[in-house]
């Protein structure tokens, strides 16, 4: 557990490593809103609403156990496919965190592996040449958290205008108080929410 001083030592470190506010919230597994809340060290302030912090380096530091969570998140994957009758040629993971839970999802589901990057500051990201194209293909988007679903919003889009089709998102936890972006379904492993909030 990190104390609002430990979270923004953690911020104001990667900050100085060069790291976007963006990159930050990714890092640190919180909204781009309370990075920039916690590098303005104004905690009188009123706090980010609606955000919670959500770790897993428990699950990431051994193989096997984003193996058996990957394990989880396929057996989501191949229910969602049923239900809505939609086949899958390829997972797509974003980077950084998305991409062992893709990998491990294509190893296993037989399926091509696709590797999206996000851009910072712009709106557009790329796809890695290294791994299979996103053209022609029905795809699910692997990610870790989803918190105020930008990333997500990003990569449906891009995959779109790149002659793909996206099956459904599948990530680790989600904070969204819904199961659907830009009218894409949103799977999640668990869900975090305030009590109170819709």
């Amino acid at each position: 557990m990190y104390s609002l001083e430990e979270l923004y030592n953690k911020a104001l470190e990667l900050k100085n490593k060069g790291m976007s506010d963006k990159e930050i919230s990714t890092e640190l597994h919180l909204s781009v809103n309370t990075v920039t809340w916690l590098l303005a060290k104004d905690f009188s302030k009123q706090k980010p609403v609606n955000d919670v912090r959500i770790g897993w380096r428990s699950v990431g530091v051994y193989g096997n156990r984003i193996a058996y969570l990957s394990q989880i998140m396929i057996d989501i994957i191949e229910e969602q496919s049923a239900i809505s009758g939609q086949e899958v040629d390829a997972i797509l993971g974003i980077t950084v965190n998305g991409i062992p839970y893709a990998t491990m999802a294509s190893y296993f589901m037989d399926k091509e592996l696709i590797i999206y990057k996000p851009h910072p500051s712009r709106k557009d990201g790329y796809f890695s040449s290294n791994f299979a194209s996103v053209k022609g293909k029905r795809v699910v988007v692997v990610d870790d958290i989803c918190s105020t679903g930008e990333t997500l919003k990003r990569t449906i889009k891009d995959i779109i205008d790149e002659g793909g089709e996206v099956v459904m998102a599948m990530v680790i936890a989600s904070k969204l108080n819904t199961d659907e972006i830009d009218g894409v379904t949103v799977r999640s492993l668990f869900r975090a929410s305030l009590i109170g909030k819709e």
